[in-house]
């Protein structure tokens, strides 16, 4: 009976709950009100394309609130959650939801009292501020408003959230960046006394956290917290992390940037970690000790993932129980240790970018679990070790930019699931071997930049997901591997920079997916078959630099992909080849260098031209099927045969766009036209017979960075407007016949840096305006009538490199225009080595030496040179020279100094050439100057020296004619003995004081082409400019190609990686 009487009961409760579950779902449990402020929530935003969305959702986002509608019970609704019992909604999940627009300030969302979860990650809100209204939803248990483009400052109401357990408030590079003020972020951290997760990485730098972490924040009362990620927040720049941190027992994930200085030891507190992050920024600098560094190790005996990139430390002992070890960036050095085969739990190690040396520990095959390998930029050599075979599960080996070297043989035979494999920048050698084609995973191959030899073998066939071959900057010799045709797959092929010959293959190629074909700087000949200028993907072909004779014969198609063909440097001849005449959609056209004409009856029609390359070509007229290009960027039909005056269609062109223009080297006559060219950064016209004035309408330019006019006719006085143009940065009016006098320049700006007039008849004074031209490192104002007190002031310009003033009338009023400190302002004499030029200067210079033109080329350093020879210079010999420590040449001959040499020109410890002679010079030769141990020549001839010759070192080498003309001088070399009465005897004048000529360096003058390397350099600065302005990467290529040789130095090689 009790048991009959407990069954009834059980099923009396069993049947009284059903009852419950089954009225509450025959009933909609969403509250109305709630229902009608989501739909009211929806409206206010539109739904954007899933791409827009793509990369920070990685594909997986769809528009959730599409299935919210009435007819349908709102719990029921994608990403929306209800409390069963009382169907109030507790959860919100719009996170990657497609939303588009603004977030109103009093939103319907706010009331929805009952939220517990807020997630609205991965939207985009259009730069809307975190409304002040957030506050009220005091129930929130978690909050997520990361990567949502949310602006502006974080209201203080969000620190109301008292029962938050986590919260997410990151931003991308995509967002504009929200700031945290030090106010708000206390009272989050003193209330939110139940957060266990706290991610508050924002990622553009204009997201400042402007706050310091003080010792006793309430962040370290947060004892329940298990994740802190403030990685790439911007704290204060004094501010490091506080000792405090260890105080955090329970966290597992810890990141942390922004932070500068030394890295607590109480870090290694945290021996629940299970991942830790403290790369800093770069601007940022953290050091980590090797004792901590090791306690922290030690005690982590959870840690998975430990990431120091760019943090400062010592050689570590890491611990054996990582999967993921990542210290790019670093500054350790030395060789790895034998014990890093001790790590047998790794999966990825990368040592991106450190500063080890040495080679690889054949330890490094008890890494079996490993499939990420990544040494790339360090300084290991070597060979490959033969234990790599071993790694198994290796997807992903990365050992560029290095030097390592030896022939590789069958070290990768095993290595079948390698994916990525990057050998490229080191000093690898020999044939690819055949074990290649055992690789078939293969996806990304780069072994460029190396020293492999022989044709390249057939192993690639069988490599049938490659997309990546790189194979540029070797010693490959042979044709062209057809095999590789057949790599349907591939996406990107680069086989330039070799000694590769014969023809292309003219069978129609399989690479229907190739995105970029270069196979430029090899001596690929014959006819260039139609199939390249098919391929269906094809953005850019580059085959300059090779022995191509021609293209084929048939029609090309219309390629609407083709935009970029570079021909270059090549031996097409003939008219414009026909078979380019149909790539209608070209921006980009390089055929310079190459025996080529255009006739003016070609039907050529290239309406979205934007570069031109025609230089060095055969060219007699200027191209007329410009007249229909509208989009001109650049052009350029340097040295070609055109001879008599610009056409006025040229010059009527509307070509708002252009922007780099280059007709030099050609023979062209007549005057300048008026160009409406108002946007022009680049005008070369040197080497021409252009004549007559300058218009006032070349100050139109406002964008003008050069302006070369040299080695032409232009006459009467340039236009004082000129000074005007602001962005002017180089100004070459060399060898003219200008007069008047020098227009004012830098009167708006303090760009110029480049300033040469040499050659023509400017007179009057130096334009007072030149003290603005704060950043002028050439002025050459030789051979002209300047009459003029020398400018003192000249001092003050610090960065003036190279001052020319030869066969112009200076004249100093007063000793103290030279004797004092104002030559010694000029930095770059004071110190080549601190220059930034210093670095691989190898170019020509012109020097005139006693009337003689002499080419020095390939000069390897800068020689730092002053030449004031051939003036009217008074006063005495300023003592300040002895600062220029770097000086090399010293010529004031042929001036009317006085007084002593200076004793402390002995201090000029590099200086190998002296030339004082011709002036008035008096007294005793220092002693000093005996110290210059690399001084080759000396010439004091021609002053009224007296007394005793030096003697010792240097000295002991030269002749009489270093002395001749000073009758008082005695001693060795000279024939007249010193007695008693020599060392104080006055010195006769001189009979004669006719200009004569010293015998070496006599007017010793630095010419035109000594500023070359200044006027390159800007001119780098240009094309550097346009090119990524305009996308156009081959036009520093095609520019250069007439001026380098045909063997192109290697580049530094920076690819991307797939881990950094």
């Amino acid at each position: 009976m009790g048991r009959f009487f407990f069954f009834y009961s059980f099923l009396c409760f069993v049947l009284l709950i059903s009852e419950c579950f089954s009225s509450s779902f025959d009933h909609h449990l969403c509250s109305p009100t709630e229902a009608s402020a989501l739909l009211q929530f929806k409206q206010s935003f539109q739904n954007m394309s899933e791409e827009y969305f793509s990369f920070l959702c990685d594909g997986a986002s769809f528009p959730k609130t599409e299935s919210w509608n009435e007819s349908r019970d709102c719990c029921s609704w994608d990403g929306v959650t209800c409390d069963l019992l009382n169907g109030h909604v507790i959860g919100l999940d719009l996170s990657c939801s497609q939303l588009f627009g603004t977030f109103h300030p009093n939103s319907s969302l706010f009331q929805l009292h009952h939220l517990h979860t807020l997630n609205l990650a991965n939207n985009d809100f259009n730069w809307s501020s975190i409304p002040h209204n957030i506050g009220r939803l005091t129930n929130l248990r978690h909050l997520n408003l990361s990567h949502s483009s949310f602006y502006g400052k974080i209201p203080t109401e969000i620190s109301y959230l008292s029962n938050l357990v986590s919260l997410h408030l990151s931003s991308t590079f995509y967002d504009y960046g929200l700031q945290l003020d030090e106010r708000t972020f206390e009272a989050m951290l003193h209330n939110f006394t139940n957060l266990e997760l706290l991610a508050l990485p924002l990622g553009d730098i204009s997201s400042l956290i402007p706050v310091s972490i003080h010792p006793n924040s309430s962040l370290f009362k947060l004892h329940h917290l298990h994740t802190l990620n403030l990685h790439n927040s911007y704290f204060n720049p004094s501010s490091s992390i506080p000792h405090n941190i260890g105080r955090l027992r329970n966290l597992r994930h810890l990141k942390l940037s922004g932070f500068d200085g030394k890295i607590p030891t109480e870090i290694s507190y945290l021996n629940n970690l299970v991942s830790l992050d403290l790369s800093p920024p770069y601007e940022y600098e953290l050091q980590l000790d090797e004792r901590t560094f090791e306690a922290m190790l030690q005690n982590f005996t959870n840690l998975e993932i430990l990431s120091l990139s760019e943090v400062n430390i010592s050689s570590p002992n890491i611990s054996s129980s990582l999967t993921e070890l990542d210290i790019s960036y670093t500054g350790i050095s030395g060789s790895i240790p034998d014990s890093i085969g001790t790590l047998k739990s790794l999966n990825i190690l990368s040592l991106h970018r450190c500063q080890f040396s040495g080679s690889i520990p054949d330890s490094i095959g008890n890494l079996t679990q490993i499939t990420e390998l990544i040494l790339s930029f360090n300084h290991f050599t070597g060979h490959i070790p033969s234990t790599i075979s071993k790694l198994k599960h290796l997807t992903c080996l990365d050992l560029s930019s290095n030097s390592f070297s030896g022939e590789i043989l069958d070290v990768f035979s095993n290595l079948q699931k390698l994916s990525y494999l990057d050998l490229s920048s080191n000093s690898f050698s020999g044939e690819i071997p055949d074990v290649f084609s055992n690789l078939q995973e293969l996806y990304y191959l780069d072994l460029s930049s190396n020293s492999f030899s022989g044709e390249i073998p057939d192993v690639f066939s069988n490599l049938q997901e490659l997309r990546y071959l790189r194979l540029s900057e070797n010693s490959f010799i042979g044709p062209f591997p057809a095999s590789i045709l057949n790599l349907t797959h591939l996406e990107y092929l680069d086989m330039s920079s070799n000694s590769l010959s014969g023809p292309l293959p003219s069978n129609p190629s399989m690479l229907q997916n190739v995105l970029s074909l270069d196979l430029s700087y090899n001596s690929l000949n014959g006819t260039i078959p139609s199939w390249v200028f098919s391929l269906p993907l094809l953005p850019s072909l580059s085959l300059q630099h090779n022995r191509f004779r021609g293209l084929a014969d048939e029609v090309i198609k219309t390629n609407p992909t083709l935009k970029e063909v570079h021909l270059s440097n090549n031996q097409l001849s003939g008219s414009f080849p026909q078979s380019l005449v149909n790539l209608t959609n070209l921006e980009t056209l390089g055929i310079s260098s190459n025996n080529i004409t255009v006739d003016e009856g070609m039907n050529i029609t290239f309406l979205s031209l934007s570069s031109l390359f025609l230089s060095s070509c055969q060219l007699k007229d200027f191209p007329h099927f410009l007249r229909n290009v509208k989009t001109l960027v650049y052009l350029d039909i340097s040295n070609n045969k055109i001879r008599g005056q610009i056409p006025d269609w040229f010059s009527g062109m509307r070509w708002d766009s252009l922007q780099f223009l280059n007709l030099s080297h050609n023979s062209l006559t007549g005057h300048l036209p008026q160009f409406r060219y108002h946007n022009l950064q680049y005008l070369d016209l040197k080497f021409n017979s252009l004549q007559g004035p300058l218009p006032l309408s070349i100050c139109n330019m406002s964008s003008l960075i050069l302006l070369d006019l040299s080695h032409n006719y232009f006459s009467d006085s340039v236009p004082h407007c000129l000074g005007s143009v602001a962005s002017l940065m180089v100004l070459d009016l060399r060898r003219n016949d200008f007069t008047g006098s020098l227009p004012p320049l830098c009167v708006h700006s303090t760009s110029l840096s480049t300033i040469v007039i040499n050659g023509n008849r400017f007179e009057g004074p130096v334009p007072v305006s030149l003290l603005k031209c704060n950043g002028l490192l050439v002025l050459d104002m030789g051979n002209n009538a300047i009459n003029d007190t020398f400018p003192a002031w000249l001092g003050i310009l610090q960065e003036l490199q190279w001052l020319t003033s030869c066969k112009s009338f200076w004249k100093l009023q007063g000793n103290d225009q030279l004797d004092g400190e104002d030559t010694g302002n000029i930095k770059y004499m004071e110190s080549a080595l601190y220059s930034p030029f210093v670095t691989s200067y190898e170019d020509s210079v012109s020097l005139v030496i006693k009337g003689q033109d002499i080419e020095l080329e390939r000069i390897s350093t800068i020689m730092t040179t002053i030449d004031l020879s051939r003036n009217h210079f008074e006063g005495v010999i300023p003592k300040t020279l002895k600062d220029l420590r770097s000086l090399w040449l010293l010529n004031l001959s042929h001036n009317n100094l006085r007084g002593d040499i200076p004793m402390k020109l002995g201090q000029l410890s590099m200086l190998e050439a002296l030339d004082l002679s011709w002036n008035r010079l008096t007294g005793k030769i220092p002693q000093e100057l005996t110290r210059i141990n690399f001084l080759a020549f000396l010439n004091l001839s021609q002053n009224h020296l007296v007394g005793p010759i030096p003697q010792g070192r240097q000295f002991n080498t030269f002749e009489n004619d270093s002395y001749g003309g000073n009758l008082d001088l005695c001693g060795v070399p000279l024939t007249k003995k010193c007695g008693t009465g020599d060392s104080s005897h006055v010195p006769q004048q001189l009979e004669s004081e006719e200009e004569g000529e010293s015998y070496f360096f006599s007017g010793f003058t630095w010419e035109s082409v000594v500023i070359g390397y200044s006027f390159g350099l800007v001119v780098g600065t240009v094309m550097w400019s346009l090119m990524f302005k305009y996308r156009k990467p081959k036009w520093f290529v095609e520019f250069f190609d007439g001026l380098m040789p045909h063997k192109r130095r290697r580049p530094k090689k920076r690819a991307q990686r797939r881990r950094t």
